[in-house]
């Protein structure tokens, strides 16, 4: 009856005339929308809608709101289905109700003849109303009951994220993208490499291409390839081969960059026998063999300590004019390390120097762990020196291998020398480097060193273990200041450092040697007494 009303006429006074008498409900006010919901009579439940919103001061729900909106898209008046989806999404309260307005909309999806396009147009209304959580959380509500979103969508998704602080969400939302086979396009490119630039990764992955061919790369094979990069660094190097064999299939990466991708892949995996196997395939096909394979390959013998399989790769590689690289120098270094060949680890670095390159950190303490355990700490400490002034960032392992080496030579000056340095230039001396400092010092008989470096601890609010109060508790009863040892000894327990066995023994010792006359039972009678 209300519906063939509205088909008279829908003119405000006449409607309030005729319909005035009328108490709507929700349930009543959605039996009259789907009543009119043929393309025709569209405006006509436009116009009941906002009737009673304003006549009749009705609220209507958020069903009411989809419904209209999903009838307002299948008659075509995508503009009033848009300000409908926007109204419903001001009005929904996420936090109280989550998904109240996509399950409205799927469950009158079907009986309102809609399209799946205007679930493409929520998840823009909630980019559009800068309505963040909601796009994402829609977006992923939407996946899962079977709609995918348009190319315009995922743009306008990957915009938003973009523009925020959330660089990791940007790439798997891309990766999503890919792996459902909608293929990106010139907006989705300048909107990836935007986030590129924001995050660090567009020189870097430029930097990789490089590596592979000397033509540079349109921004697609660029964003794809750092896409597929990225999931291999992510350990899922099985998914991200599988999608870039996709991708190749598609002409989204050429075939030099899939080939050496692959390759940097298995090599991550350690499956050296496929990629060897793939290098080969590369150049019986023509592409040439380039920096990126070449590098990953001897990254992997390297690891495994291989000195004679990596020296053979580096001398292919330099013969056919391609040149290492920092990452390639690394895996050389400890490589070699790790092969006791210490003077081509040292040449090695000698050569990186000459090239303006310096070592990783990582590289770098284990060229110096290898010098220190050759006997060599003043070629060691001379080494540091020199790579600290080319601008190389220790850590405090650097250090904490010159001292433990000085301290095998008792030399106490070079090792509260290479303290004072972390303390003005950095890094700032932790847990680890105070713990080998006062074994160190304890070693050397320095035991008033060791007791102002434990105050130095306190001071910088660094809780000392047990092991160090054990080195300061063990020297002082070695040389007899038995009751400093157990005034330590009750600082220790306020401390939260929990005394051991070791720490019992010392102690016993300790009163052993001070009472020379007493047995060692006697000692611990008195040890006990102490401890109440």
């Amino acid at each position: 009856m209300v519906s063939e009303l509205l088909r008279r006429g829908d003119d405000w006074d006449w409607l309030s005339g005729k319909l005035d008498h009328i108490r709507l409900t929700d349930s009543i006010v959605e039996d009259i929308l789907l009543q009119l919901k043929e393309p025709s009579d569209a405006k006509k439940g436009l116009s009941f809608f906002h009737w009673s919103s304003v006549r009749k001061k009705f609220d209507h729900s958020v069903r009411s709101y989809c419904i209209l909106a999903q009838i307002l898209f299948h008659a075509r008046l995508v503009t009033h289905a848009k300000v409908m989806l926007e109204s419903a999404a001001r009005k929904n309260s996420y936090r109280e109700s989550p998904f109240r307005l996509e399950e409205s909309l799927l469950s009158t999806y079907a009986v309102t003849c809609s399209s799946p396009q205007l679930f493409d147009h929520l998840i823009q209304t909630y980019a559009k109303l800068r309505m963040f959580h909601e796009a994402i959380s829609s977006y992923h509500y939407l996946q899962e009951h079977g709609f995918l979103p348009s190319i315009v969508t995922w743009n306008m998704l990957l915009n938003v994220v973009q523009r925020s602080d959330k660089n990791l969400l940007i790439w798997r939302i891309y990766e999503d993208m890919v792996t459902k086979k909608t293929f990106p396009n010139a907006v989705t490119s300048r909107i990836m490499v935007d986030a590129m630039c924001k995050q660090g990764l567009l020189q870097k992955t430029i930097d990789l291409l490089d590596k592979i061919s000397s033509k540079r790369c349109l921004p697609g094979v660029i964003v794809n390839s750092a896409l597929i990069v990225w999931m291999i660094e992510d350990d899922r190097v099985d998914e991200g081969i599988l999608l870039l064999k996709r991708m190749y299939r598609k002409n989204m990466v050429t075939d030099n960059v899939t080939y050496s991708l692959i390759i940097f892949g298995l090599c991550k995996l350690g499956i050296m026998e496929h990629a060897l196997a793939m290098h080969d395939e590369m150049l019986k096909r023509g592409y040439p063999a380039n920096s990126l394979t070449y590098t990953s390959l001897i990254g992997v013998h390297c690891k495994d300590g291989r000195f004679q399989e990596f020296d053979q790769l580096v001398q292919e590689m330099v013969k056919q004019g391609l040149v290492p690289y920092n990452e390639t120098y690394n895996f050389l270094i400890e490589g070699c390390c790790r092969a006791g060949k210490l003077g081509y680890a040292t040449r090695f670095y000698q050569e990186m120097l000459q090239r303006g390159l310096l070592p990783s950190t990582h590289a770098f303490n284990q060229l110096l762990e290898e010098i220190c355990e050759a006997g060599d700490v003043d070629k060691a400490n001379d080494i540091l020196t020199t790579a600290l002034e080319k601008g190389l960032l220790p850590d405090e392992v650097t250090y904490a291998h010159l001292i433990d080496a000085y301290s095998k030579m008792d030399n106490v000056q070079e090792i509260l020398k290479l303290y004072y340095e972390m303390e003005y230039r950095g890094p700032a001396p932790g847990l680890l480097t105070h713990s080998l400092l006062v074994r160190s010092l304890c070693r050397c008989k320095q035991y008033d060193k060791a007791e102002k470096i434990l105050s130095a601890m306190k001071e910088k609010s660094l809780i000392p273990s047990t092991y160090i109060y054990n080195c300061i508790i063990e020297g002082l009863c070695m040389s007899n200041n038995t009751g400093k040892a157990f005034q330590l000894y009750d600082e220790m327990r306020t401390t939260g450092a929990k005394p051991n066995s070791h720490t019992f023994a010392v102690l016993v010792e300790g009163m052993h040697r001070f009472y020379t006359l007493q047995t060692p039972e006697d000692a611990l009678d008195n040890l006990s007494s102490a401890f109440k």
